[in-house]
């Protein structure tokens, strides 16, 4: 196993534990970082050495069109070619390649596609998505899924499921003819159709996963319908296993996942938001592009610790992204994983000394209050 539970809060399903992955022990909840084609936008590998992120994500899809198989064989995989030494969970790229519209194709035993760079045809299998991560070099590798859009009624979603599970079965039976020290995780489906939900669960539990994750939720559906479905899956989920929630990554949305049981979290949304001038504070979001920042010399946060809060005023960093310089996503992104890494911290201490409740109220009321940017 390599998870271990550790605290759990006495009127939740939230709780802390250990994530071990080939040494590299990890608190959990924990959020991962994207560095979707091997880097996280804006920072190099010694930024977030500094920033102390021991797991973050990297996608199959991308790195396997750029920079390629060549590239990766050669370099020994994504850790040696980008200098990162901690721990890496790539996705399956499934999603990616089911974003492109027409572009792709679904087969009995995979899918079809065309790179949306040159428009050459490829072909995704679970056994291919597994050794392509293999080759990567991750240390959770997810297998390969269907994820119908947020919208989909319930025969597509009951088409994604038949799919999912014929694959899921699929890529345990070939990681395990191969085993090494790589672990698959499994991902169950059925959109907002909490019956269709549990059945894939189910399923999904009974498959020797090292990890289980919830897919295609936030692609789209209303938010009621996320906690809902939330919710309804928490008393079912195995304990005894890691909970991920694929692509979520906002503060009431993590709450709300850790409410439930959720100990993995990953999103684009803090390097995202960094580069567009957003950036997230003890007292909310603040919008770096208002003109009120102008004249301020005050730091983005005083209760911050980072070196960009010790070091440079809102108003110089707004004078950043008011012209275009490339410092301003390095500084904004910086301070952003550094809030959260912090947030992520607070939260499981909140659970450690049982005043997760109240901590969720607190952090709920503020970002869900700032929605629109200060």
């Amino acid at each position: 196993m390599i998870f271990q539970e550790e605290c759990k809060d006495s009127s939740t399903f939230a709780r802390t534990g250990t994530l071990n992955l080939n040494g590299i022990q990890i608190p959990t909840p924990v959020f991962m970082p994207v560095g979707t084609r091997g880097t996280i936008k804006a920072l190099d590998s010694e930024d977030i050495d500094e920033l102390e992120f021991d797991l973050i994500l990297a996608n199959t899809y991308h790195l396997y069109l750029r920079p390629g198989e060549e590239v990766l064989n050669q370099f020994g995989g994504l850790k040696k070619f980008s200098s990162y030494n901690r721990a890496l969970l790539t996705d399956s790229g499934g999603f990616q390649v089911f974003s492109l519209g027409s572009l792709f194709k679904f087969e009995r035993d995979g899918v079809t596609f065309k790179s949306h760079i040159d428009g050459s045809s490829h072909f995704f299998s679970p056994e291919k998505v597994i050794d392509l991560q293999r080759m990567i070099g991750s240390d959770v590798m997810m297998v390969l899924d269907d994820c119908p859009p947020g919208n989909a009624d319930t025969k597509r979603i009951k088409e994604s499921l038949e799919r999912t599970h014929r694959w899921a079965e699929a890529s345990v039976n070939y990681w395990e003819k191969r085993k090494n020290s790589q672990n698959l995780f499994g991902i169950f489906q059925g959109g907002i159709n909490l019956e269709l939900r549990l059945e894939s669960l189910s399923f999904l539990n009974s498959l020797p996963f090292s990890g289980i994750a919830i897919g295609g939720l936030s692609v789209g559906e209303p938010r009621p319908d996320f906690v809902r479905i939330m919710e309804g899956i928490a008393p079912n989920t195995d304990k005894k296993r890691p909970l991920y929630l694929m692509g979520v990554g906002t503060v009431p949305d993590i709450l709300d996942g850790v409410r439930n049981g959720v100990d993995m979290f990953d999103c684009v949304l803090p390097t995202r938001n960094a580069r567009n001038g957003q950036v997230f504070t003890s007292t909310g979001k603040l919008n770096l592009r208002n003109e009120k920042w102008k004249l301020s010399d005050a730091p983005l946060d005083s209760e911050c610790s980072c070196k960009v809060c010790k070091r440079y005023s809102v108003g110089y960093l707004r004078h950043l992204h008011h012209v275009g310089e490339l410092t301003a996503f390095s500084l904004s992104t910086y301070h952003n994983l550094h809030f959260m890494k912090n947030f992520m911290k607070e939260l499981r201490l909140s659970i450690q000394d049982g005043k997760f409740a109240e901590f969720s109220s607190k952090w709920k009321n503020l970002y869900e209050r700032s929605e629109i940017s200060r």
